[in-house]
């Protein structure tokens, strides 16, 4: 496993995946390069000093790591030429949060579908317009190519690389020591609907947000959640979306699929059993809620994902 490290990049890019695969044993051997051997910065400052400069040898696994500094060493020559040649020689190449601009920069995205941090998907987007840049997943695997979204999720794509070369049992078994709860599946939302909302000003709306995720089989229409505030329905409905960034209506429904997407990753219960417990009433309506903001079935979704999302520990 080669990972690329430059002036400016995120600690957690690097040490997040090399700990995953140092958990792995002997089945893998790490190094860091850089485009010489001294100690290399990174943007929190911590200095990591490479185990060899670029080099000839063939490369199995290399992953370029992100950060703040990914911008100039775009533009260093050197460092894409390496890049691009040591890619022809790797059985896989992988990218980091932002170290996927690294990647489209050495022409490795081009025609592929890739993702990167939330925050940068729109600029490598407008960057690179031959690369299909997808804003949701944690990572895309494009083989031979993988990309990451931010920080954490190098975690999640090193996890999946281990258990496409090892198998699950010894993926789960690293990411139990890692304490990590959950291996999370690629396709999965790089945040929630919380997160993915924005703040709201008022602690009121905060309160009911709260409220909405601990009671979702209660009634949560729009005039029982303005009287929940003491508003008209009106007034209410504008104020959310002001707050909230989406109407009362998208943002509960958000919520209620999210939950769901989490007991079809994690659990065997019945289809008609979650549609109920997360507030949908039938499987037909959590089918075609499913089917407007996931664009695939609760069914679909099961498949795709529970193989590969396991709990850590029940």
């Amino acid at each position: 496993m080669t990972f690329l490290v430059h002036s400016g990049f995120q600690s957690l890019d690097l040490t997040g995946p090399l700990e995953v695969f140092a958990l792995a044993g002997d089945a893998y051997t790490t190094e860091v390069v850089a485009a010489e051997r001294t100690p290399v910065e990174a943007s929190s400052g911590l200095a990591v000093l490479p185990h060899r400069a670029f080099h000839d040898d063939p490369v199995d696994t290399l992953i370029v790591v992100g950060g703040p500094g990914t911008a100039e060493a775009a533009r260093d020559e050197p460092t894409i030429a390496w890049i691009s040649a040591a890619a022809r020689r790797a059985r896989r190449v992988g990218s980091v949060c932002s170290g996927a601009f690294l990647l489209a920069r050495a022409g490795l995205l081009d025609g592929r579908r890739a993702t990167t941090h939330w925050s940068a998907c729109r600029l490598l987007a407008e960057r690179f317009p031959s690369v299909e840049v997808d804003p949701d997943p944690i990572f895309v695997r494009d083989d031979p190519v993988w990309t990451s979204a931010g920080v954490t999720a190098g975690i999640d794509l090193a996890l999946a690389m281990v258990e496409d070369d090892l198998g699950a049992a010894t993926a789960r078994a690293i990411a139990r020591q890692l304490v990590v709860f959950v291996q999370r599946p690629g396709g999965q939302a790089q945040f929630s609907a919380q997160l993915a909302a924005q703040r709201p000003d008022r602690p009121a709306v905060r309160e009911l947000q709260r409220w909405i995720a601990d009671h979702l089989t209660a009634d949560l229409s729009v005039e029982a959640l303005a009287a929940r505030t003491g508003l008209s329905t009106r007034h209410f409905a504008r104020v959310f979306r002001d707050d909230v960034g989406v109407t009362p209506g998208s943002y509960v429904e958000s919520v209620r699929v999210e939950a769901a997407r989490r007991l079809l990753e994690t659990t065997t219960r019945p289809l008609d059993v979650i549609a109920r417990d997360c507030g949908f009433g039938t499987p037909e309506t959590m089918h075609r809620s499913f089917r407007r903001t996931v664009s695939v079935t609760p069914g679909d979704y099961r498949r795709r994902f529970r193989g590969h999302a396991s709990v850590a520990s029940r």
